[in-house]
């Protein structure tokens, strides 16, 4: 909580001067002029789970066998601190900390999420920034905003290199946005951060199996252009809205893309020398998000197609916030707690929708039911790989003040006798999510 204080002191200090010139806090902003094309502006958005977990085989906390966990977290804690400080000048950061639970360490404290600064040079058309930024390539989702997710997670899978040559989705990046009348577009380019400093690091070479290479990354490029037929989206900052619970008629299609030459590598046939490849991501999505009722329904539907190629036979699981963190199961693809292979080389198709009832359909409340299906054909992999997400919304206060209830189901593998995942079994989790957004 130190680092916290510290860091809120310092917003304080820093935006005094501006606060001095504010005229007056409109929309939960600070305006810096009179007509409030000059502002700064402060949110929050917390979400707490509580989660009861049918582990992976074999997984252990701090060694001790475990079969089934509750546990209680912080999925997701931020602070966003921006501004438009000239006509031409933007400034945006976010910091906060996601995934603590009772196995984290302690006092794990706030890291920095964004940290970028632009420029406009032909207002709406082009704007060029840089700094440690989510403008990123491929997917929609691949920097979504998290507090107007439609269920309690984003497709994760289009974060594709989190964490992992970037810092949780983020890169150190120089890029240029703007719209072309209903044309939208994104263009970075990220200096990829050291694989040795990634968590998941793993020095072992194979030749069987792609890994990213530990030599000094080449730059890699991002981009995401999108037709919006209906209403334009904001493209202010990059983060890409859930849903708009009805509040505009949005009908776009996308299509991205991620490269990077030379960023994996597996050993060659004489086991000495290493072969380097590059990576290469496509997508293909389309989303829609419309009122369709005259007392407040409406339906959001997105759905993307995926084409990944991490190189030969790459797999990497998902363990959103783990619950465990040991596993006695060597031949298990999907390791420890609620672990599952959501990224890999081959295909992806994705889908969500969700459906909005009426306004005051409980009290000044309503609900909203949604499901999501991740389906993939990874290259490791000897059967599909289906993972389910679905559950019902309360919407309490719109996006502001929610509760959902939710059900994860997801697949297990066995490693086989030529080292592929042979399909075993599922597991599941149910999640209760409670969200407060201040915007």
């Amino acid at each position: 909580m130190k680092f916290a204080k510290t860091v809120f002191l310092y917003l304080i200090i820093v935006s005094s001067p501006l606060f001095l010139q504010a005229q007056v806090l409109k929309d939960g902003k600070l305006t810096l002029n009179d007509d409030g094309s000059r502002y700064v502006k402060l949110t929050m958005v917390n979400q707490a789970w509580l989660r009861n977990t049918q582990l992976n085989e074999g997984s252990t906390i701090f060694g001790y066998a475990s079969s089934n966990k509750w546990d209680i977290g912080i999925r997701r804690f931020r602070i966003q601190f921006y501004g438009q400080l000239t006509d031409r000048v933007f400034i945006y950061s976010q910091f906060g900390e996601n995934n603590f639970n009772g196995i984290s360490d302690r006092k794990f404290g706030f890291f920095i999420h964004d940290a970028l600064g632009e420029y406009v040079l032909i207002k709406n058309k082009l704007s060029l920034g840089g700094g440690l930024a989510a403008w990123s390539g491929l997917a929609r989702f691949a920097s979504p905003s998290v507090g107007s997710i439609l269920g309690v997670d984003a497709p994760l899978y289009q974060q594709s290199t989190n964490d992992i040559t970037d810092q949780f989705l983020r890169k150190l990046s120089v890029y240029a946005k703007g719209k072309l009348g209903k044309f939208d577009y994104r263009l970075a380019l990220s200096d990829p951060m050291a694989f040795q400093k990634a968590a998941s690091y793993n020095s072992v070479l194979s030749a069987d199996i792609a890994n990213f290479s530990s030599k000094p990354p080449r730059f890699q490029w991002n981009g995401y252009f999108q037709w919006q037929f209906l209403e334009q989206e904001s493209n202010l900052t990059p983060y890409m809205t859930g849903t708009y619970l009805g509040k505009k008629k949005v009908f776009n299609i996308g299509a991205g893309f991620v490269y990077q030459p030379e960023a994996m590598w597996t050993l060659a046939a004489n086991k000495i020398d290493t072969v380097q490849t590059s990576m290469v991501q496509l997508a293909l999505d389309a989303y829609y998000d419309a009122p369709v009722g005259a007392e407040g329904q409406s339906i959001s539907a997105y759905a993307s197609l995926g084409y990944f190629d991490f190189g030969k036979n790459y797999l990497r699981n998902l363990a959103v916030m783990n619950p465990a963190n040991g596993s006695s199961r060597k031949d298990l693809i999907n390791g420890s707690g609620n672990g599952f292979p959501a990224y890999g080389t081959g295909n992806v198709f994705y889908t969500q929708i969700g459906y909005k009832f009426k306004d005051n359909l409980i009290g000044k409340t309503t609900l909203l039911p949604y499901i999501s299906f991740q389906h993939a054909d990874y290259e490791r992999l000897n059967q599909r790989m289906n993972f389910y997400d679905f559950g019902v919304v309360w919407l309490l206060n719109g996006h502001n003040s929610k509760l959902t209830l939710a059900y994860q189901d997801r697949p297990l593998f066995l490693t086989d006798s030529n080292n592929k995942g042979e399909s075993s079994s599922r597991k599941g989790s149910a999640i209760i999510q409670y969200q407060v957004f201040f915007n």
